[in-house]
């Protein structure tokens, strides 16, 4: 083998354990330190802001807290609280018959004139997404609901009316 192949097998070989190295130390680029550049120096950048005892347990700390964390115990607790006040603001104080989806199905399927109120009443409903048929008294109602007033109102009557 010549002195260049040599070379050559030697600068690929460099070269993949330089790629292996890249591979395993990832995009610095994307740490959440300010150290971006240099692994020793982002790490001892999170060793800084740790202590020497490593990550501090403080339950007392508030929401934001940086340099401290909750407990197990303290973080499951929040989680459970979050929980009930999702709960709450979506049920919006149901009573304990209606408080589940299952409860709200089995009062639609046991009960079908709510479906049919319902859907009588969404029928009801004038809607700007497709065209409807709607009789003189609804549009009545609708333009009078919306501020134009009687759509079938006489204008040239009214002109002529304001200029006599």
């Amino acid at each position: 083998m010549s002195q260049e192949l040599k070379l050559i097998a030697l600068a690929q070989a460099i070269a993949g354990d330089v790629k292996l190295l890249r591979n395993r130390i990832g995009d610095m680029t994307s740490l959440p330190t300010t150290a971006k550049g240099n692994v020793v120096a982002a790490i001892q950048e999170l060793y800084d802001l740790m202590g020497e005892a490593g990550a501090v347990i403080d339950d007392n700390a508030g929401n934001g807290a940086t340099s401290v964390t909750w407990s197990a115990d303290k973080i499951f607790d929040m989680i459970e609280a979050a929980k009930g006040a999702v709960k709450s603001d979506i049920l919006g104080g149901a009573g304990a018959a209606f408080d589940t989806l299952k409860e709200l199905q089995d009062l639609i399927v046991g009960d079908e004139s709510i479906v049919s109120a319902l859907a009588t009443k969404v029928g009801e409903k004038v809607s700007f997404a497709e065209a409807q048929t709607l009789t003189t008294g609804q549009r009545l109602q609708a333009c009078t609901n919306i501020g134009i007033g009687d759509p079938e109102a006489d204008l040239v009557a009214a002109y002529n009316l304001a200029k006599a």
